[in-house]
């Protein structure tokens, strides 16, 4: 015997999707009248902005041509890249010596990329370091092995900017340590002059301690006495980006709880251990997201050693734009030299959010 309908059941409606290409569209870009307002507009953008770009630079554009045969296009002239790669990447290295800068590019990378792996961090790995720049430095400089000299002046091009990129930044990090723990000393002279040096670095742009290093110092040095250019520019970008370091180092060790210093007093540990073992490793691992941040300013602002007649990656660039055959295509260049400084800085970028994951401890 069939049971008489509950008149009283109530029937829930189907769930809503949640899933697949609808949904999300709906949950991310028209959950609302305005959103969806924007997500038009934008596509509108992007629908006027893209077909030309994209007709520009890969249906009429030339990739490996002369720089005549570019006159006669509307699309971008490419050509320049692969026509003047050499003196772009190298500058103006020895002809038949330019194996030495491409050896010393490929060390530096290979080293780099072997320290990513946290499980390397041990004694070999600070051995190889020091060694593989040594090896660096003899490739550039030569001397033995019956490899020319080459003075420092023609250093140019990629392996120049490497060189103050990366040397800036391995040096700088630790100078930016010490100074940031200086500034948090007991000791009145020493926090005096942690803070006075911070301070007057933070106070001026980098092009100035540019000039200073390059045009001031060598008035105030005995006569015959000489520094390298390169060097001195080295050194003006390790002060000023270790101040900056400095800065977001103190950040840190002010994060950290005072029961931090407490437990190590009850250990009876010294200031060094303290420091070493507890303090440090905690305060550097949650300020990696802004120390990564000075360091690719730091990466972008050796462009500014052009000022000082240093021929980086940039310099060779505007240099190769003099050329008349290739007057008028910098455009091409600069967006080759945006897309170079674009894959370095996204690796460290990349890297450091993975750093940040493998030591995230969840407190």
């Amino acid at each position: 015997m069939n049971q008489p309908e509950n008149p009283t059941r109530e029937y829930l409606a189907a769930p809503v999707k949640k899933v697949g290409a609808a949904a999300w569209l709906k949950d991310n870009l028209f959950n609302s009248w305005y959103n969806s307002l924007l997500t038009v507009l934008t596509l509108l953008a992007l629908g006027y902005i893209v077909p030309p770009f994209f007709k520009w630079a890969f249906i009429d554009s030339l990739w490996n041509s002369s720089a005549d045969a570019c006159r006669d296009i509307e699309g971008a002239c490419w050509s320049i890249v692969p026509q003047n790669i050499k003196f772009i990447i190298l500058g103006f290295f020895p002809e038949g010596q330019e194996w030495r800068p491409i050896l010393a590019m490929i060390l530096l990378l290979a080293l780099v990329i072997y320290s990513k792996e946290k499980s390397r961090w041990n004694k070999l790995l600070a051995w190889m370091w020091p060694v593989g720049l040594i090896i660096m430095g003899t490739l550039m400089y030569g001397g033995i092995f019956g490899m020319p000299v080459v003075e420092t002046d023609q250093w140019s091009g990629l392996p120049l900017t490497m060189m103050l990129s990366f040397f800036g930044m391995v040096m700088a990090y630790p100078l930016g340590v010490l100074l940031a723990l200086g500034r948090q000393s007991k000791m009145p002279a020493i926090k005096t002059l942690c803070v006075v040096y911070i301070e007057m670095i933070r106070g001026v742009p980098l092009i100035s301690l540019l000039f200073m290093s390059s045009i001031m110092f060598p008035l105030f040095l005995p006569d015959g006495m000489t520094i390298d250019k390169v060097l001195r520019a080295q050194v003006a970008i390790i002060l000023f980006t270790a101040a900056y370091i400095a800065e977001v180092v103190r950040g840190g060790l002010q994060a950290m709880p005072r029961g931090q210093y407490e437990a190590a007093d009850s250990l009876g540990l010294t200031y060094s251990q303290t420091m070493r073992l507890i303090i440090l490793p905690q305060a550097l691992k949650i300020v990696i997201p802004p120390t990564v941040g000075i360091l690719l300013s730091a990466f972008k602002d050796t462009s500014l050693v052009v000022i000082i007649a240093l021929y980086d990656v940039l310099k060779t660039t505007k240099v190769t734009l003099q050329n008349p055959q290739w007057t008028g295509y910098s455009t091409e260049a600069y967006v080759f030299l945006a897309v170079l400084y674009f894959i370095c800085c996204y690796a460290m970028s990349s890297y450091s959010r993975r750093l940040e994951k493998e030591l995230h401890t969840g407190h």
